[in-house]
């Protein structure tokens, strides 16, 4: 009972409260921490007195690495890029039709510029002077299994530049997974020859002539 009325009683306080503070259109509500409600803002490259080196845009603190990326214990250089090839697996399957669609995304986005739309390295980039890449069907990239096409996208080779800061490390291993299937495709075509069709034999098995 003593509970009851106790909350009763809080109750009608509220209201009457409620009822005592009448809004005021002329008369601003009480701001409490208003820097917390509009905080000053700064471009990146502009003067900022809060750091001691008074820039907006900070280094990142040592050991840091940005979210959803996933360091590997790998360098650039031929000889972590045969290590790479051994230790490291596509983590996406063929048949994940998800991960091929956003493959070919990537692809679209990234890679279509010098390899070009079937991989031959027919691109618009390379058509207009810069060295063209090799076929994505040729025989030393048929040789080259996911791990070391990984590295090849995160450190770059020769006249490719890496592409670790732009696709994200899930979109590497799906482009990989799309550039097999254009492998695949290209292979089938090379292999499909057109059988000529006999012509009709008589009936001493000789050909027959028109």
């Amino acid at each position: 009972m003593k509970l009851n009325l106790l909350l009763a009683a809080a109750l009608v306080l509220c209201v009457a409260f409620g009822l005592f503070v009448r809004w005021q259109p002329s008369r601003p509500n009480l701001e409490v921490l208003p820097e917390m409600v509009r905080t000053a803002s700064y471009q990146s490259y502009s003067a900022n007195p809060n750091f001691s080196d008074g820039k907006t845009l900070q280094e990142p603190p040592p050991g840091t690495i940005p979210r959803g990326f996933h360091a590997v214990d790998y360098q650039a250089g031929e000889a972590d890029a045969i290590r790479a090839g051994q230790e490291l697996s596509n983590p996406y399957l063929a048949a994940d039709p998800a991960a091929l669609t956003r493959g070919a995304f990537v692809f679209r986005t990234w890679c279509l510029p010098c390899h070009g739309a079937t991989g031959r390295g027919d691109g618009p980039v390379a058509l207009r002077g810069y060295p063209a890449p090799p076929p994505l069907n040729s025989a030393k990239t048929l040789g080259l299994n996911d791990g070391r096409m990984f590295h090849i996208l995160t450190y770059g080779q020769k006249n490719m530049p890496s592409y670790a800061s732009q696709v994200s490390e899930d979109d590497r291993w799906k482009a990989i997974l799309y550039v097999r299937s254009l492998q695949r495709v290209a292979q089938t075509s090379q292999t499909l020859v057109v059988q000529p069709v006999p012509a009709p034999s008589g009936p001493n098995g000789r050909e027959e002539k028109k």
